[in-house]
């Protein structure tokens, strides 16, 4: 964990989508907090919806969503967005509560960092 956190709690590496490698933050972008939330299982738009998914712990929260190199929103289920990759539109990869408007979190499980 202590590889990829920058002296200031921050992202040290560069975070990635896990399927296509496209970059969802530059370093330094964004501050790991503790936070539990269930995410729906990872998988494209196309192939469906289950209610299957991962209780999540350990997120990089962005506090502005232009900071963001490549992420999309899906449709609000119930005040959230899930957030996904842009590119290849697997997710979700993290969540955004509407009601907080600078609160954007990526799961650090469901991304790399290079």
């Amino acid at each position: 964990m202590d590889e990829l956190l920058s002296d200031g709690e921050k992202n040290a590496k560069t975070v990635t989508c896990q399927r296509c490698g496209s970059v969802v933050l530059k370093p330094n972008n964004a501050t790991l907090v503790k936070k539990e939330k269930f995410l729906p299982s990872m998988r494209k738009k196309s192939e469906g919806t289950d209610q299957a998914g991962d209780t999540l712990q350990e997120f990089w929260l962005v506090t502005d969503m232009y900071t963001f190199e490549n992420v999309g929103f899906t449709n609000t289920v119930e005040n959230i967005k899930f957030l996904i990759c842009a590119d290849c539109e697997i997710g979700p990869i993290g969540w955004h509560d509407l009601s907080d408007k600078q609160a954007f979190y990526v799961a650090l499980e469901r991304v790399e960092h290079k």
